[in-house]
């Protein structure tokens, strides 16, 4: 075999300093990692018998993919696992052969937990901390198979101190019909700012971020040759120096030619090749879809946050109403509760008995209405699915609605009219919906209106939409009422001319109804003026 040089010398400078380097990549240690779980589950699914030079990180993923790859195997593998340093006090795996722990020189302590940083000045009180990544690659080294694994031959190869390794990772795999080299080099120190932390504290997003690493990925045999006989063989040699003379030690450092001429590898398949390509290229759709999908999920959580704060909304919106509703059914109970007892008297005269009597009638009539109105807004708002529209003449169902008012306008002294043309186009609504919209505003008109007042309903066509207008001379809405008139349970009007009956939801239910049916409603009114409630309801269009 080749003479080595004195020292080992850097993988990766070998591999770009070739006469035919392959191209130097800025990869992350994620890609590394990708590049290295492709060659091992490559070989594991095409059965290749191989023997692998490597040096992988410490951590849990790391050692688990080597511990899976180990599992896995059906065919003879030779691992030459290159470490920076072995604990003394750790027992050797049993997977282990002989030569690997009786005869290889005792690796060297590692150093204390603290000694990766050196303090080089304060800022602003701050300890800030110099680590060398020569420092940090030290501290790494896989650990390996923890239990014995048939058809696997493992070698814990410790490197020496200074080791030009310390600075890299690698795979390097030959087989008879497949090899390939893939290599990580991390060219940079690393500064961080904080007093005692450790390097295994700083997130890896940050690492991979901050600070990529140099890479080759080859199956160029003449780099993989450099590579293995200038750079990782004189490597094991300057780490074992107590067997360097040794026929042991010879048995570990491989030449290519030695490896040709024992058949453990020779040229290239291509149609193995065209399986790598292939599995890489599953694997890298696999990822897309994995990031696409991710992806998606970050594009839509504006919406999520949106649709969310929506939901938390309606929630409040509904704790709100039944905490109302609550309040308005115990009011009208209340109320009888005193009727029934002052009831009891014995020296209630009739005419005072009669008064309760009444009082107790109209708050049943009042909590009717209540519950009534209350499962109408419940009903609409529980609905989601889209009700199909009928046409509906005005004329057909305003002047019906209106006359059954009259007996209640002439008991007030009111004047109750209406103009309603002939010849408007049908609206798109349901006469349920229509004609509960018509009595809730004319009964309001109505209420709100003092005797010799007058109340109006006119109907015109606006464009694409027809105008529905109820027009009243009554006390009229105080300007601080108007923007919450159509809330749930709120009475804006006076006091003085409130009927005792109004549940505050009878313009909520107006509002909903018209919303359902592509409507809209709107209010002028100036308090002693009287108010102008006007309803827009879409003309009905034949498919």
């Amino acid at each position: 075999m080749s003479s080595l040089p004195p020292a080992d010398a850097s993988l990766y400078e070998l591999a770009i300093n070739s006469p035919q380097p392959p191209q130097s990549l800025q990869l992350s240690p994620t890609t590394f990692k990708s590049m290295v779980g492709l060659f091992l589950s490559f070989l594991t699914e095409q059965k290749l018998p191989a023997t692998i030079w490597m040096k992988l990180p410490r951590g849990e993923a790391w050692q688990a993919e080597l511990d899976r790859f180990c599992q896995s195997v059906s065919v003879p593998y030779a691992i030459y696992s290159l470490q920076t340093y072995q604990k003394p006090e750790a027992k050797p795996p049993s997977g282990l052969s002989p030569l690997s722990t009786s005869q290889l020189a005792t690796p060297p302590v590692p150093p204390p937990d603290d000694w990766f940083g050196t303090k080089i000045q304060e800022v602003n009180g701050t300890e800030i901390q110099e680590f060398s990544l020569d420092d940090w690659m030290l501290d790494e080294g896989i650990d390996l198979p923890s239990t014995s694994v048939e058809n696997v031959e493992v070698h814990a190869l410790p490197l020496a101190a200074n080791s030009q390794l310390k600075r890299e990772y690698f795979v390097l795999v030959a087989s008879p019909s497949f090899y390939g080299l893939v290599i990580a080099h991390r060219p940079r120190s690393l500064r961080a700012i904080a007093e005692g932390v450790k390097l295994s504290q700083i997130a890896e997003d940050s690492l991979e971020r901050k600070h990529p690493l140099l890479g080759v990925f080859t199956f160029d045999p003449a780099v993989i040759q450099r590579v293995l006989e200038e750079g990782i063989n004189p490597a094991i040699c300057l780490g074992q120096p107590s067997v360097a003379s040794s026929a042991d030690l010879a048995g570990l450092l491989m030449s290519w030619e030695d490896l040709k001429q024992q058949k453990r590898v020779s040229e290239l398949d291509p149609v193995l090749m065209g399986k790598l390509l292939t599995q890489q290229v599953q694997q890298q759709e696999e990822l897309w879809r994995n990031t696409a999908s991710q992806r998606r999920q970050v594009e839509s959580l504006p919406v999520l946050q949106q649709e969310n704060a929506e939901l938390l909304n309606a929630l409040q919106v509904k704790d709100e109403f039944i905490k109302t509703m609550g309040l308005e059914l115990r009011t009208p109970l209340s109320t009888m509760k005193t009727a029934l007892s002052l009831l009891n008297s014995t020296s209630l005269k009739q005419p005072q008995r009669q008064r309760y009597m009444d009082m107790l009638s109209h708050e049943c009539d009042r909590q009717s209405s209540l519950i009534t109105s209350v499962l109408d807004l419940v009903q609409l708002e529980s609905t989601v699915e889209q009700t199909p529209m009928e046409p509906l003449r005005l004329s057909d169902i305003l002047p019906g609605v209106v006359s059954t008012y009259q007996p209640l306008a002439q008991e007030k002294g009111l004047m109750l009219g209406y103009v309603v043309p002939e010849d408007l186009p049908p609206v798109a609504c349901l006469t349920p919906w229509l004609k509960q919209i018509v009595i809730n505003l004319l009964h309001n008109s109505i209420k709100f209106t003092l005797k010799g007042g007058q109340v109006w309903v006119r109907a015109k066509q606006l464009g694409d939409v027809i105008q529905i207008e109820f027009r009243d001379s009554g006390i009229g809405i105080a300007a601080s009422d108007l923007p919450r008139i159509f809330d749930r349970f709120y009475r804006a009007r006076g006091n003085a001319i409130e009927d005792a009956s109004g549940v505050g939801l009878g313009l909520s239910i107006v509002q909903k109804l018209l919303i359902r049916c592509g409507g809209s409603i709107s209010v002028k009114s100036k308090q002693g003026e009287g108010s102008v409630f006007t309803v827009l309801l879409p003309i009905y269009e034949l498919d």
